[in-house]
């Protein structure tokens, strides 16, 4: 069943493609004509907690749990090589539970021995669970998913989630590696995430609506439809204004619908010290297999760069000192929400 669902994951994954909507589209670059830059000389390097990172691309969380998406996670494993971009595993409680389906994510280290890999599991883990899933891959850092949507319209998904926080904090606290929270499409708000930080969370990864759909997956496994589930939650660019006032770029991870090099630059622009990006590698990968997963990889990289050398920045810190303007259904929401914005619009010392 664990497996036949994982299969089903990936087939309605590419099938539906992004939601769209990631709210990006309202943010808008001021561009500097003459930015004193060079674009051969500007610097990708970032930081997420204690994880020092040469590109701002994570591979996000996709798959693993059934023997068939082996070679999934070993073209990804191959491009994040190649790359020299982390890469996270989709959740390993499959593989806790019956070990031979091992197998689809320990590929993801042996391919990869030096880079960094990020363990997956949901907030049901308990540390023991949390501990295993690190030492199956070496991980250099595990995500924890919160996907109570997704549980709530699967069929056979979870409908408790009492204790959560308790597990997550416990986790924190003694498995070694860095945390990060991650939301699978549902965003996450202010008081979310100000309940994880109170539980010692460090590490955000926002998880915003508008790229791949786990509510209109699931529904498409249902017999009768819950549609208006599909909408749910909020979008990339309002959890990342919802978040960033609490966090720093350090511990911000965009993702949701981030499928080019503009969106990646406006989220960080925005303050993101990462972009998570799943779907658009997936899709990459599987029509052109691990070259074609390293050439989007690489296209988005020159794409960033290209833009940073437009805005007049030359380091990700830089472009977060640049202007942006927030606009439209998101400038509504951030008035209605309290959340200041002129800030952004008056960088660089615009008046």
């Amino acid at each position: 069943m664990r497996e036949s669902r994982k299969m089903d994951h990936i087939h309605h994954a590419l099938r539906l493609g992004p939601s769209g909507g990631n709210g990006l589209s309202d943010i808008q670059l001021v561009p500097d004509s003459l930015p004193e830059t060079n674009a051969y000389a500007i610097s990708l390097e970032t930081q997420i907690g204690e994880l020092i990172l040469s590109s701002p691309i994570v591979i996000n969380a996709m798959t693993g749990g059934a023997l068939a998406v082996s070679p999934i996670n070993q073209s990804l494993a191959e491009a994040a090589a190649e790359c020299g971009v982390a890469m996270a595993v989709g959740s390993q409680m499959a593989a806790l539970k019956d070990p031979i389906l091992t197998e689809s994510y320990s590929i993801v280290r042996r391919i990869n021995p030096h880079g960094i890999v990020i363990a997956n599991l949901g907030a049901e883990a308990t540390v023991e669970q949390a501990r295993a899933a690190v030492d199956m891959l070496e991980a250099n850092a595990l995500q924890i998913h919160l996907n109570v949507m997704q549980e709530l319209v699967m069929p056979e998904g979870d409908r408790d989630f009492r204790g959560a926080g308790e597990r997550i904090e416990r986790i924190i606290q003694s498995v070694g590696v860095p945390v990060i929270i991650k939301e699978v499409g549902f965003g996450l708000s202010a008081a979310t995430a100000l309940k994880l930080k109170k539980r010692g969370a460090a590490i955000l990864d926002v998880g915003g609506r508008g790229g791949t759909n786990f509510a209109a997956i699931e529904n498409e496994r249902r017999d009768q439809s819950l549609a208006w589930t599909n909408g749910w939650g909020l979008s990339t660019t309002q959890s990342l204004l919802e978040v960033l006032p609490h966090f720093s770029a350090a511990s911000v991870i965009a993702s949701g619908g981030i499928t080019d090099s503009l969106d990646a630059v406006k989220a960080l622009a925005l303050g993101a010290g990462a972009v998570g990006i799943a779907g658009a590698v997936l899709r990459a990968c599987n029509s052109g297999g691990a070259a074609g997963a390293a050439a989007f990889i690489g296209e988005m990289e020159e794409g960033i760069r290209i833009a940073m050398a437009a805005l007049g920045a030359r380091s990700l810190a830089e472009l977060r000192e640049k202007p942006l303007v927030v606009s439209g259904t998101t400038l509504e929401w951030c008035r209605e929400r309290g959340i200041e914005t002129k800030g952004y619009a008056r960088r660089g010392g615009q008046d």
